[in-house]
């Protein structure tokens, strides 16, 4: 038995567990129903848990169509994550019973009388108010996770930045540069709504465009239907793109070599080229403008902890000395504070991707939160130490839940300046 079967297994057991456990509340709760409704209830309560369930194995172990995948996927996910937030109410109901019945074993027989009779006075006991206090909380990640699906997956926003280095030759003032990052384009279901978003970009005119990995979720084949609207993004500087922790196949093929593998990524480095996407693989490039220069270096992914190492930065940098600026593509940001803020001062900005924002969160012009900023300590947006800079792109598109709360999918347009990047605040919008 495989670590991917067991898994499901314990997982769909715990489900069981929990809505046995859930269920048995819910029928002790006064809800002025008739008995045929309750067994009639009992039966859509098992019904539909079984059924997903079953639906669970038979999308991830066969092979069936992207949607209905997708439909059973994302049924199972909301409705696990609504029964995980009744459960505190439920448990918190019955310490409180457990606590109120061992109090009672040392109480006299008057005692015990007057609380029974004071139970009557009350029209709504505690424990039915808290049941039903939490079964509609647990209607809430359910509502918004839904509005974020129907309403927020593809719901781009251009942010806007202008980005000061102090080296930035003259004839590089005023270039505009824009960033996609992470489009997984295996989770998209929505062709239109996909091209709305890159003639969102087109329509920035930028001169340079950068993308900072992740083009698919596993396998090349998901560009199938989207190379034709991605090859789209030209600019007259160039298309530079960097590879994501998910463009090598790991996920779908194991992290150790093997020819089908090999294969997957030759063809992802394909599309790259078929679209017209300079793919920099630990290599660089140079810009130039009325005879001033600079250098776009891009590496292969680097990340921290589970994330595999690929990049190497030392070769992406030869023959970049002289350059007055570098801007670093690198797709995970934990690669600024671990690798390029310690050993490289000489790289000027870095434009990273990878967290999506955890695809949830709270954006306003004064604040942002998302539990993302709990996994990685840059998570989105600008980020400065000396005069070192970071973006983190929170992606165009989405991997796993099919849509976002709170954090929309970004296109991020910079406007180049000559200046002290300390001018501006951590995170300008």
């Amino acid at each position: 038995m495989t670590n991917r079967i067991l898994g499901l297994i314990i997982i769909s057991i715990l489900l069981l567990i929990i809505d046995f456990y859930i269920l048995k509340a819910l029928k002790s709760v006064k809800w002025k129903w008739k008995p045929k409704k309750y067994l009639s209830f009992s039966k859509i309560w098992w019904g539909y848990t079984i059924i997903l369930i079953i639906g669970v194995f038979i999308s991830i172990f066969f092979n069936i169509k992207f949607l209905f995948r997708t439909i059973i996927l994302v049924s199972f996910f909301l409705t696990f994550v609504s029964k995980i937030f009744i459960l505190p109410f439920l448990m918190f109901d019955d310490l409180r019973r457990a606590f109120i019945w061992t109090k009672r074993k040392y109480l006299t027989k008057s005692e015990k009388e007057h609380i029974d009779d004071s139970k009557k006075e009350n029209a709504i006991p505690r424990s039915e108010f808290l049941i039903k206090t939490g079964t509609l909380i647990a209607a809430l990640p359910l509502g918004s996770l839904s509005y974020g699906i129907v309403s927020s997956a593809y719901d781009y926003q251009i942010k806007k930045q202008v980005l000061y280095l102090p080296s930035l030759p003259k004839a590089f003032e005023g270039i505009t540069i824009a960033q996609l990052s992470d489009i997984h384009s295996g989770s998209f279901y929505d062709r239109k709504a996909v091209l709305g978003g890159v003639e969102m970009l087109l329509k920035e005119k930028p001169e340079l465009v950068f993308f900072t990995g992740d083009l698919v979720n596993n396998l090349a084949s998901e560009m199938r239907d989207y190379q034709d609207i991605f090859s789209k993004v030209k600019a007259p500087l160039g298309v530079y793109s960097v590879l994501g922790n998910h463009d090598y196949g790991d996920y779908q093929f194991g992290f150790g070599p093997s020819a089908v593998k090999a294969k997957n990524l030759a063809d992802v480095k394909a599309t790259h080229k078929n679209m017209g996407w300079d793919l920099l693989l630990n290599e660089n490039r140079t810009i130039k403008i009325s005879g001033e220069e600079i250098s776009i270096v891009g590496i292969e992914n680097w990340g921290v902890g589970r994330f595999a190492k690929y990049g190497k930065l030392d070769e992406a940098l030869k023959n970049t000395d002289d350059k007055p600026v570098k801007l670093l593509l690198s797709h995970d940001p934990s690669h600024w504070r671990a690798q390029v803020l310690a050993n490289y001062p000489q790289i000027d900005a870095m434009f990273s991707g990878h967290t999506h924002g955890m695809q949830f969160g709270i954006v306003t012009e004064q604040f942002q939160w998302s539990p993302a900023q709990y996994v990685y300590k840059e998570w989105s947006g600008r980020y400065q130490e000396g005069s070192q800079q970071l973006y983190v792109n929170v992606g165009y598109g989405f991997l796993g839940y099919p849509g976002r709360v709170g954090m929309l999918p970004e296109i991020t347009i910079f406007e180049l300046r000559q200046g002290d990047p300390s001018s501006i605040n951590e995170h300008n919008s």
